[in-house]
């Protein structure tokens, strides 16, 4: 059984790795605990057993098999020197998806892009693995010419403070009190703020970027036209979208559905006569991507939307990272 550390493990990200490793009877020997020096010492029960966390260095990996990070400025210190101590890295940071070196994998799309790894696998942002799930059957269904998606981004994406940063706010507003924002640029309860990450190149955000770039990378289709706008929303867990999609070949909604209903991680809840579709209350704490609302776009000639939502912490980054660990195994 191999040797696992978790960097960033105190973390939501690094706790849902304890909770998923546990759900998927995930092999384990020694499952090593790192985090900030601010956090080393403290004690987590896993599995009936007492973990203290240790400080992250340079050091951590000694004998360790596989290195899941959770993200943040650690990937960028220790994924390095985690893979110079023969860790194989599973990075959910932005700082290697775009490396020619790297495999950039969601198992349900691209599971044999694991084989070429040289010690690190990047995980993709969370809302590119959410689409790019619902993406591939339709794919390999009609073959796709462009893609138009619109994001509603649940405040967890921004981590625990994000979270916090909402409740609170609806607890001021509900006591009359003064908003305070310190983690997101304006308030959060009650509004939309359509900017994730900085602005870059043309206007788009560094958000909307990841989901052009990685969706190229996980598909080997470096001219896909895709483009994007991510929305930060007041929804506590699980990420919605909106996504536009103009095929190569015409294909009938049935036929779509179908191949959805049939492809490995998708669900698909789609039955206007009841009023049912995928909600992010509804989708949380779930591993599925969940597809509804499939209908023709009669703008375009060989157009069809979808609305999907799945759960970012869950699928969009710990749960995506243990399965690529899977594939290793």
């Amino acid at each position: 059984m191999p040797n696992v550390a978790i960097v960033g493990a105190t973390g939501a990200v690094g706790q849902e790795f304890l909770k998923i490793l546990s759900e998927r009877a995930f092999p384990v020997e020694e499952l090593r605990l790192l985090a900030t020096k601010r956090s080393a010492g403290k004690e987590i029960q896993w599995q009936g057993r007492a973990l203290q966390v240790q400080e992250t260095t340079p050091d951590s990996f000694q004998g360790i098999d596989i290195a899941l990070f959770a993200g943040g400025s650690a990937s960028t210190e220790y994924a390095r020197p985690a893979v110079d101590s023969g860790a194989i890295v599973i990075d959910n940071s932005s700082s290697f998806r775009l490396d020619p070196q790297v495999p950039l994998v969601v198992p349900e799309v691209n599971p044999e892009d694991v084989a070429w790894h040289q010690g690190m696998i990047a995980n993709p942002n969370c809302s590119t693995i959410i689409m790019a799930v619902a993406l591939k059957p339709i794919l390999a269904l009609a073959g796709i010419k462009r893609v138009v998606v619109s994001t509603y981004q649940a405040v967890s994406g921004a981590g625990r403070e994000g979270i916090e940063e909402l409740e609170a706010q609806v607890g001021a507003w509900s006591r009359g009190e003064p908003l305070v924002s310190q983690v997101f640029p304006y308030q959060i309860a009650f509004n939309l703020i359509p900017r994730i990450d900085v602005f870059g190149e043309g206007g788009y955000t560094k958000e909307e970027w990841k989901m052009v770039k990685e969706t190229r990378k996980i598909f080997h289709l470096p001219d896909l036209a895709v483009t994007a706008t991510t929305v930060r929303v007041p929804v506590l867990r699980s990420h919605a979208e909106s996504i536009n999609i103009e095929t190569e070949r015409k294909v009938s909604i049935e036929a779509v559905r179908d191949a959805l209903a049939q492809a490995a991680g998708v669900v698909v809840l789609d039955d206007p006569a009841q009023d049912r579709y995928p909600m992010p209350w509804d989708c949380a704490d779930q591993d599925e991507v969940f597809v509804g609302r499939i209908r023709e776009d009669f703008s375009c000639a060989k157009g069809l939307n979808l609305w999907v939502v799945g759960d970012q912490i869950r699928k969009g980054a710990a749960t995506n990272a243990v399965q690529i660990a899977e594939l290793l195994l």
